[in-house]
């Protein structure tokens, strides 16, 4: 990202530089519609600035220019797929790696391989797992978050953003790494050392501006450090040893990968994991508290569900409709509104040419307010997803299924727990008069705190 006083740039723009500055590209723009650089040296970052991101630049140039358009970032060619049609033409299925592990392995400038299928399947098998295992954990801390919002006064402003993120936090570390966070200093001090390096990734590629300043620069090198190490230190203590309580780590542990590539996997699971967890939280309660004929639905779904006894794995695979909910939730929110792949080799998209060695963006934000795709795109209707056709491109942007993103596929779980926890007891309702602005970087957010007002069910 470039430099505040210069650019206001995405971290998705951080991303595309990353990408690039490790993958020369083309300078061919082959016939590609788009747009010619407004600038010799900076192409079109003045146009992607004067957008306010990257996703509505992306917005603009395919209304204008339609499915498959160029543009240039610096002197490199950059293409954008921005349709289902399109996508279904250039999406591998055959590709085990997953472009946002991708674009966070880029940015942090690790080097491991990974596209292996052995890989994936530990991914699957360690977000199952710990699932699975912590299942009671992920429980409790899904029932403290509720009796804190039932202490509150109905009157009481909720800091929706600040509880999703500290819930997440205590979810993620706990599962992902272990018993060391269940000291909530050591959560506090993995959330301060997340947030400095989640901020600053990329930055360098871009502009240099982290170089140039050496108390940035330090702050970042060091909590980046202080969250390797704290890896590496749960890495030594799980190997060869059997635990009662299954974490991720374990599975990447047991499996047939060296140090290095065991803190990698480790490290980008529980940046992304984090993030998207805590936004998919917030994303769904703000929706929830919206459109009221939703929640009362969900209600009505879990209380079939559930009745008197208790939330258990096997009954919370039976939500069917806040299944839905949460795809909607990525769907509107455009959770992940853009991913990339490398062009490894020539190929062909419709009529146009792409270039080896091209970086080809996915405008996912973009597909997911497609009308032709979807019907009413900017309501929020879960139960669209009735239509298997409508899941099936789900599943074919990576939202889903066999392509699903494992940070994505564990924190759907996450959030179906918390749900279920909440909305059993409360009645979840907005703040008259608020406004939520949206913010497009790597993962969508609200530009400011969101507040709600919670009331008891009984």
């Amino acid at each position: 990202m470039l430099d505040f006083a210069i650019f206001a740039v995405t971290f998705l723009l951080a991303l595309v530089g990353a990408v690039l500055y490790l993958y020369p590209a083309s300078r061919q723009a082959a016939g590609i519609p788009g747009i010619t650089p407004t600038e010799e040296k900076d192409g079109n970052l003045p146009d992607i600035v004067n957008s306010g991101s990257l996703h509505e630049f992306l917005v603009n140039l395919h209304e204008r220019y339609g499915p498959v358009v160029s543009f240039w970032f610096g002197r490199r060619l950059v293409v954008s797929l921005g349709s289902v049609d399109v996508l279904k033409q250039h999406i591998n299925p055959n590709k085990t790696s997953d472009p946002f592990e991708t674009m966070l392995k880029s940015l942090l400038r690790y080097q491991s391989e990974s596209e292996n299928l052995m890989r994936k399947k530990l991914y699957e098998n360690g977000v199952t797992d710990s699932l699975r295992s912590n299942f009671a954990l992920l429980l409790k801390l899904s029932e403290e978050l509720l009796d804190k919002w039932l202490s509150y006064p109905e009157s009481q402003h909720v800091p929706l953003c600040q509880h999703m993120l500290g819930f997440a936090m205590k979810s993620v570390t706990q599962m992902v790494m272990g018993s060391t966070f269940e000291d909530e200093q050591e959560v506090i001090r993995f959330q301060k050392n997340h947030g400095t390096v989640w901020s600053e990734i990329g930055k360098g590629f871009l502009d240099g501006s982290l170089d140039k300043s050496t108390t940035r620069k330090k702050q970042y090198e060091d909590a980046l450090m202080q969250l390797e190490s704290i890896l590496k230190k749960i890495i030594k203590e799980r190997k060869g040893r059997n635990f009662s309580e299954h974490i991720f780590i374990d599975s990447l542990v047991q499996g047939d990968l060296n140090d290095q590539q065991i803190l990698e996997d480790s490290m980008i699971f529980s940046l992304a994991s984090c993030i998207i967890t805590a936004k998919l939280c917030t994303w769904a309660v703000c929706f929830l508290t919206t459109y009221e004929e939703v929640q009362k639905k969900l209600y009505e779904e879990i209380d079939q569900v559930f009745g008197k006894g208790p939330v258990t794995p096997e009954n919370i695979e039976e939500l069917r409709y806040c299944r839905q909910v949460l795809c909607e939730t990525v769907r509107t929110a455009r959770l992940t509104p853009v991913s990339a792949r490398l062009q490894d080799i020539e190929g062909k998209i419709d009529k146009f040419i792409i270039p080896r060695e091209t970086l080809v963006l996915y405008a996912l934000g973009v597909v997911l307010q497609d009308p032709s795709t979807w019907p009413s795109p900017y309501k929020f209707d879960p139960e669209r997803f009735d239509d298997e056709s409508v899941m099936k491109t789900f599943s074919l942007l990576g939202f889903s299924g066999t392509q699903e993103c494992p940070e994505l596929r564990f924190a759907y779980m996450v959030t179906t727990v918390l749900l279920s926890v909440l909305v059993r007891r409360l009645h979840l309702l907005s703040v008259e008069g608020q406004v939520i602005e949206t913010k497009y970087e790597l993962v969508t957010s609200s530009k400011e705190e969101a507040w709600i007002t919670v009331s008891k069910r009984y």
